[in-house]
């Protein structure tokens, strides 16, 4: 399917978009269909009802005690007891939005149960220009950077809306739609949309190993769009390759882990699907990231139990980021993958786990006595 008719696709964050413009109030479909009043906060209370004083609610047509999400963020404690928890309206939420350390425990809420009715989304790329000097870079291009521990989403859409096509004179086209930092962060039915770089899974520090949880989740993108040093899992999501107008190949490649070499788990990909409106062959699996600040880093990779589509390369599905860093220095390893995407035409450019050794890469082991719950 392509990009517009999936229902993972873009067309939702520019409808919503427009729809923000016009001051249109956007209704659900299931409120559409019941023909009821709207409930912008659905069955999670309201400012009038609220289930505790730790909740708060965000809509930008006013119904709630904030038009923006950060304006709900900053409205929280920091270092709270017990965690907060924001309800997010249908609505697309137009900002860049900061956690910070400090805002441990919040939770974000998409209001309708679906991620596709809550969007937030911003458009810096790592070349745009600050209007203080300089550029963003890839980091500061983010439009969600959650640095607090024990985040959690749930149905809500992070998007980077950042287009090469519309800025030809940008060569930095990194574009972040979310930077994850924070130990022990869920996001269960979110999506996550970009191009190049779409979600950074990574750690505060290059010594501190941050557990992140992705569940039931969408991330899409093109180039190195799940990226990091985070020890992070994608528990039966779907990974995305898009189209791309381009005359090489590969057009890009779905990972590029840069775990720290200190770390026994880097990225987990079980029980997923890698899907694709890109030509068949056209993508890279993974390439080792190895960031200028930690040369020492061993990326590390396991992607088990999942269906690849024809989009990967079957014969090189794994290549170099850089000449001194052969990918095969690199932890990557697979098992019991299935699919057209997952055939093994070159054996030694498809490393197999063996049984034992899958037995170490589990959600278990990567999240070690971290149990998490939405």
């Amino acid at each position: 399917m392509s990009p517009q008719s999936s229902p993972f696709g873009r067309r939702q964050v520019l409808a919503g978009a427009a729809a923000a413009a016009l001051g249109v109030t956007l209704v659900t479909a299931t409120e559409a269909a019941a023909g009821t009043r709207p409930r912008p906060f659905g069955s999670y209370g309201s400012p009038r009802r609220r289930p505790n004083a730790r909740t708060l609610y965000v809509d930008s047509q006013g119904r709630g005690d904030h038009i923006t999400v950060q304006a709900a963020v900053n409205a929280t404690p920091d270092a709270p007891e017990r965690g907060w928890t924001v309800v997010i309206a249908a609505g697309t939420y137009r900002e860049t939005v900061l956690i910070a350390q400090a805002k441990t425990g919040l939770t974000f809420t998409g209001a309708t149960r679906d991620a596709r009715d809550v969007v937030i989304v911003f458009n810096n790329a790592a070349g745009t220009a600050k209007p203080d000097g300089g550029t963003y870079g890839t980091s500061g291009s983010a439009t969600t950077t959650i640095q607090a521990g024990g985040f959690t989403a749930t149905h809500v859409t992070f998007a980077n809306d950042w287009l090469r096509a519309d800025h030809p004179e940008i060569t930095a086209t990194q574009a972040v739609a979310v930077k994850v930092m924070g130990d022990r962060s869920l996001f269960e039915a979110c999506r996550f949309l970009g191009h190049q770089d779409t979600l950074y899974a990574d750690t505060l520090a290059l010594a501190t190993f941050a557990r992140q949880y992705y569940r039931h989740c969408h991330v899409e993108g093109d180039v190195d769009f799940v990226f990091g040093r985070a020890t992070a899992v994608f528990d039966r999501c779907e990974l995305h390759t898009l189209a791309r107008d381009v005359s090489f190949r590969p057009y890009g490649y779905v990972f590029a882990p840069s775990t720290a070499a200190a770390n026994p788990h880097g990225y987990l990909a079980t029980r997923c699907r890698i899907t694709g409106d890109s030509p068949d062959g056209s993508y890279g699996l993974a390439r080792p990231w190895r960031p200028s600040s930690d040369l020492t880093a061993v990326p590390m990779l396991t992607v088990r139990e999942t269906w690849i589509g024809p989009q990967i390369d079957t014969a090189v599905p794994y290549v170099n980021m850089s000449a001194g860093y052969p990918w095969q220095d690199a932890r990557f390893g697979e098992y019991r993958n299935f699919g057209p995407g997952a055939a093994i035409p070159v054996p030694e450019n498809r490393p197999q786990l063996t049984a034992d050794q899958a037995a170490a890469q589990t959600i278990r082991t990567h999240l070690g006595d971290w149990k998490p719950s939405a």
